[in-house]
C-alpha cells in the first residue's frame, strides 16, 4: 500500500478551541509507520515549562499563537507567532509563556520504541530498577533525564 497525503489537524482551529486552563500535548502526530514525532503544546497565561535537556534528539520549535521565551542559559529568546527555534540536542532551556498564553508546534526524528530485553547473565539478586518515576502522568513519555523535573514533551511537572 502507498500511503497518501492527507491532512491530520487543523492546528489553529485546536489552538482556538482549547479551554483557557488546558495545557501541555493538545494533538500528538501518532499515524503508524512514520519517522518523525510532532506535538501542539499548548501554555496558558504565565505557564513555565522548567529547566531540562533532551540528551537523545535535536527539536524543530515553530510558535503558532501568543507569545513568551525561551531562557537558555545567560540568553532569553523572546517568542511570537512564527518564530522558529532549533534546540540543539542537549541544550538546556525553559519556556515561559506571556500574557496570552503560547501555543507551539514541536517536531523531530521519532524516539525508536521501549522494547523488553533478557535480563543480564550476570545480574545478581533484586528487582530491577523501576522507571516509573521517569514517566510523564500527563502523556507518559519517558524522559530520559534521570532526575526530570518537567515533561520535555508537554512541560508538566513530574511529581
Amino acid at each position: 500500500m502507498n500511503p497518501a497525503p492527507r491532512v491530520l489537524a487543523v492546528l489553529d482551529e485546536l489552538i482556538h478551541g482549547a479551554t483557557p486552563e488546558q495545557r501541555g500535548a493538545i494533538w500528538q502526530l501518532a499515524e503508524q509507520g512514520r519517522e518523525l514525532d510532532a506535538n501542539l503544546v499548548r501554555l496558558p497565561p504565565g505557564a513555565e515549562v522548567g529547566t531540562h535537556r533532551e540528551d537523545v534528539l535535536d527539536v524543530l520549535l515553530v510558535v503558532l499563537d501568543g507569545d513568551g521565551r525561551l531562557d537558555a542559559g545567560d540568553e532569553s529568546l523572546g517568542l511570537t507567532p512564527s518564530t522558529v527555534l532549533w534546540l540543539p540536542k542537549t541544550s538546556r532551556r525553559a519556556l515561559t509563556a506571556g500574557p496570552d498564553g503560547l501555543a507551539y508546534l514541536t517536531v523531530h526524528r521519532r524516539r525508536p520504541g521501549l522494547t523488553i530485553k533478557p535480563a543480564p547473565t550476570s545480574y545478581e539478586g533484586g528487582e530491577p530498577p523501576c522507571l516509573l518515576d521517569l514517566v510523564c502522568s500527563s502523556c507518559n513519555h519517558l524522559s530520559q533525564d534521570p532526575e526530570p523535573l518537567f515533561c520535555s514533551r508537554c512541560g508538566d511537572r513530574f511529581a
